[in-house]
């Protein structure tokens, strides 16, 4: 028996080693020197597992040094308390989960009402979770999904429900969530938007005539992904030379005059923009070519500003043009990671569920940078009633006046985010998808 326990005493330090190195965290003297107690009392002494959690006289126990919490999750995890293994039965598919787009786990575009308003919906939830004896409700996405947590959270606390905790987790590569720095999503996104814009301009400055090249760039109020294509530029080449966020007025006048100014300096034109620019009036620009139709959070499906100004660039100045729409692509290009992008997502993830653990409900784990360099960071809670139903925008001051470009702060706040590459496996010469 004590042999079969110093083996697995021996494979859980591999993960523990494991764990802190892909989390560039944690305190191993602390872990290696604890397994052999967690192990043997969970193995051998105690009286607990998954089956039990409800039996009054299960043992109970109580890990107060936080230095050793690595090793507790490895112990946990081998017991099926954390069990992994109903969605990723190997190794290799936890390990492949980490690089594949997050749309693989699916999504839900759900929109909870006012629990004063439809307190059924809340019951049933709670009903759901405490049927399948889920304490701990940790859900991840952007605002909407933060306004669902934040809902049912005051629901669990205005109904004195205290065996449940919830937390949200951020995720958007919109980037528009108050109260954290930046989200996971928004630096790999923006390597690949960046990564784009450097490919396109390779084939764009080929030819000798004039041309205009718009690029069409995700963002329906918050302007950070379109911002991100100025990552591209170099010293021998500057593209984007135009770039229109949502944040500022559109002005088709003032595009056409930035165009032909454009043209006068060089004969080929990368253009960037947002695929939520609005005119004066508060529309978005080309609104008629648009379907009209919203999702269930009441938000307008978007898409076709670079073909309508594609059509006014045609139309008016007469060169070579043509527009590029990226679309989906800079939700699941999950080729293009950012490592640190990749680590943060871990850390503001297990530091959710940690926290929940813990007590804490109705809170966000949160990005709050330190330096920009060295780029330091820490993660901590966000109250949800600031950020449910919140868009974080870029600063008008982040802009330049003419509003057709970024100023240098924009540009060291994004540079840190897209740091470092990611070695993802591929299979029969493409990358290698979970799925689920």
């Amino acid at each position: 028996m004590m042999e079969n326990l110093t083996a697995l005493s021996y494979d859980l330090r591999k993960d523990v080693i494991n764990m802190i190195r892909s989390g560039k965290a944690g305190h191993i003297g602390g872990d290696m020197s604890v397994i052999d107690t967690l192990v043997t009392l969970y193995f051998k002494q105690m009286n607990i597992s998954p089956e039990n959690m409800d039996d009054e006289n299960r043992d109970l126990f109580i890990l107060s040094k936080g230095h050793s919490m690595e090793a507790y999750y490895a112990v946990l995890a081998e017991k099926n308390f954390v069990n992994l293994d109903e969605v990723c039965d190997t190794k290799e598919k936890r390990d492949l989960l980490s690089v594949t787009p997050a749309a693989a786990l699916g999504s839900c575009r759900w929109k909870l009402k006012d629990p004063k308003e439809n307190a059924e919906e809340f019951e049933e939830i709670i009903r759901i979770l405490r049927k399948n004896n889920i304490g701990y409700f940790v859900y991840t996405g952007g605002n909407d999904s933060m306004d669902t947590v934040y809902k049912l959270s005051i629901y669990c606390k205005e109904n004195n429900i205290d065996d449940i905790k919830v937390m949200g987790a951020p995720k958007t590569i919109d980037n528009d969530l108050g109260e954290t720095d930046h989200c996971p999503g928004f630096g790999s996104a923006a390597k690949f938007i960046a990564t784009a814009f450097t490919e396109i301009a390779c084939d764009c400055f080929v030819y000798d005539v004039p041309s205009v090249t718009i690029v069409e760039v995700m963002g329906r109020n918050a302007g950070w992904l379109t911002a991100s294509s100025a990552l591209a530029r170099t010293e021998e080449r500057r593209v984007p030379q135009l770039i229109y966020l949502c944040e500022k007025v559109f002005d088709e006048e003032k595009f056409i005059e930035d165009v032909n100014k454009a043209l006068e300096k060089e004969n080929n034109i990368i253009v960037a923009v947002s695929e939520g620019v609005k005119d004066a009036t508060g529309h978005y620009v080309g609104e008629e070519t648009k379907s009209g139709k919203e999702d269930a959070f009441g938000h307008k499906y978007l898409s076709g500003i670079g073909k309508y100004l594609e059509g006014l660039v045609g139309n008016r100045i007469g060169c070579k043009v043509r527009s590029v729409e990226l679309n989906i692509l800079q939700r699941c290009a999950g080729y293009m990671l950012s490592e640190t992008d990749i680590i943060e997502s871990r850390n503001l993830g297990a530091f959710a569920a940690v926290s929940a653990i813990r007590g804490k409900s109705g809170k966000m784990s949160a990005v709050r940078r330190i330096s920009d360099d060295p780029y330091q960071v820490e993660i901590v809670l966000s109250d949800l009633s600031k950020i449910a139903n919140y868009e974080k925008k870029v600063p008008m001051e982040w802009i330049n006046e003419e509003g057709n470009d970024i100023k240098d702060e924009l540009l060291t706040y994004l540079k840190p985010l897209i740091q470092g590459e990611v070695q993802i496996p591929y299979e029969n010469g493409i990358p290698k998808r979970f799925i689920l």
